[in-house]
């Protein structure tokens, strides 16, 4: 019996899965047969486009500063996947050097990335270092052990 009923279940679940990605997929289509109903209206749609359009993401990445452009002000960071480059402003370009651990934020737009902030990352492993390097000393002495009871 519980077999029977984990079985319709999990059947209920894929065709719960498989209506909605049918529903998005019927969504997106629509669109494009708009265009071709109102070619009068197509200089109008580019602007009703970019209206809709979606703020864009913020990306991070994580790594080490492998070129700094000051003449473009852009970095290249060198994250897990992959060499991201970056424009950033001179107030940014000038706290960044090659070799440096950064964490940047940043938003894709027209293939271009935006940084939206940099951080070093050095300063905190620095600290992280120096508190490791620096063992707790404890200020115990060995007291010395008890003498033994004399014999009478």
């Amino acid at each position: 019996m519980k077999k029977a009923i984990a079985i319709i279940v999990s059947v209920l679940f894929v065709f719960a899965i498989t209506s909605v990605s049918f529903a998005a997929e019927k969504a997106a289509a629509p669109a494009p047969v708009e265009k071709k109903a109102a070619p009068a209206a197509e200089k109008a749609a580019p602007a009703k486009v970019e209206a809709k359009k979606a703020p864009a993401k913020v990306k991070q990445v994580s790594g080490e500063v492998t070129a700094v452009d000051a003449k473009a002000k852009t970095i290249t960071v060198k994250g897990k996947k992959g060499d991201v480059v970056i424009a950033v402003d001179d107030k940014m370009i000038a706290d960044v050097k090659a070799g440096d651990k950064v964490t940047a934020k940043y938003t894709e737009a027209d293939g271009k990335n935006t940084a939206k902030s940099v951080k070093k990352a050095a300063a905190k492993t620095e600290k992280k270092a120096e508190k490791k390097a620096e063992p707790v000393k404890m200020e115990k002495k060995a007291e010395p052990a008890a003498k033994p009871a004399e014999k009478k």
